[in-house]
C-alpha cells in the first residue's frame, strides 16, 4: 500500500461525500468513489472491496433515513433482501476471478432501456399504483433482484438505477422507489463486502475514512429526496442514468480501440 498523504485522504473524504450524495438518492455512487479510491494506488480489486466497505455505511444510513420517513414498502424488501445478499456474494466471488467487460455491452444496451423508457413515460413514477402481486409478477420481481444483486457483486455501477427502475416498474413512485432500491442496495453491498473481506481486498484506513463521509453524504442526500420530493428524484435519476450511459459508452469503445 502506498504512503498515505493528507491530500490523498482529503480527496477521498470529498469523492465519498458527493458520491454518497447521489448514490442515496438513484444510486450510481461507485462513478465518482472507485476511481478516487484507485487514485490513491490501490489495485482494482480492493477499490471494489474498499468502495464496498464505505458504501455499506452509506447505503445504512440512507435505508435508515426513507425507513424512518415510511419511504419503504418493508414487507416487501425483507423478503427480497437476502436474495439480494447471497447474489451479491456469488457476484463478488466472481469479480475477482473474471474481467468485468463480459458484461459492459449488456449493461450499456440495459441503461438506454432505463432511460428511454423513463423519458417517454412522462408520467411514470409520478404516483403509487396499487398492484396486485400475482405469482407471475413475484417470479419476475425474485429473478430481477437476484441478476441485478449478483450484478452489484460483479461490478457494481448502476445497480442503484436498475434497482430503482424494477421498483417503478412494480407501481411504486420515485421516491419509494428510492428507499426500497436503498434497502435492497444495502444487502447487496454487505453481502459482496464479505467476500471482499474474506479474500483480503479491502483498505480498511480509506475505506472507514471514506465510510465517515459517506454517512453524511447519504444523510444529506436523502434528507433532500424526501424534502423535495417526486420531481427531484426523477430529475436526478434521469441525470445519473444519462452520465451511467456515456460512462459505459467511453468505456466499450475506449477498451475496443
Amino acid at each position: 500500500m502506498p504512503e498515505i498523504e493528507l491530500s490523498t485522504l482529503l480527496l477521498v473524504i470529498a469523492f465519498g461525500f458527493l458520491a454518497a450524495f447521489i448514490d442515496s438518492v438513484v444510486g450510481g455512487g461507485g462513478l465518482v468513489s472507485i476511481p478516487a479510491l484507485l487514485a490513491t494506488g490501490m489495485s482494482p480489486a480492493t477499490a471494489l472491496g474498499t468502495n464496498k466497505l464505505a458504501s455499506s455505511f452509506g447505503s445504512l444510513t440512507s435505508s435508515l433515513k426513507f425507513l424512518r420517513a415510511r419511504h419503504v414498502d418493508f414487507r416487501l424488501v425483507m423478503k427480497l433482501f437476502p436474495l439480494s445478499f447471497l447474489l451479491s456474494v456469488g457476484g463478488a466471488l466472481l469479480a475477482v476471478q473474471m474481467p468485468g467487460e463480459l458484461l459492459k455491452p449488456l449493461v450499456l444496451v440495459m441503461l438506454i432501456f432505463v432511460l428511454v423508457y423513463t423519458l417517454v413515460n412522462k408520467d411514470w413514477g409520478g404516483m403509487e399504483k396499487k398492484m396486485v402481486f400475482t405469482s407471475r409478477k413475484v417470479a419476475i420481481l425474485i429473478l430481477f433482484v437476484l441478476i441485478i444483486g449478483f450484478y452489484d457483486g460483479f461490478m457494481g455501477g448502476g445497480t442503484g438505477s436498475f434497482l430503482m427502475f424494477l421498483m417503478l416498474f412494480t407501481g411504486f413512485d420515485f421516491l419509494r422507489s428510492a428507499g426500497n432500491a436503498k434497502v435492497l442496495n444495502f444487502a447487496s453491498n454487505i453481502g459482496g463486502l464479505l467476500l471482499f473481506i474474506i479474500m483480503g481486498e479491502v483498505s480498511y484506513t480509506y475505506g472507514f475514512v471514506m465510510a465517515g463521509s459517506m454517512i453524511l453524504g447519504s444523510y444529506t442526500g436523502a434528507h433532500m429526496a424526501i424534502s423535495k420530493g417526486v420531481g427531484y428524484v426523477k430529475a436526478l435519476f434521469i441525470i445519473v442514468t444519462t452520465i451511467l450511459i456515456i460512462k459505459n459508452l467511453y468505456d466499450f469503445f475506449l477498451s475496443g480501440i
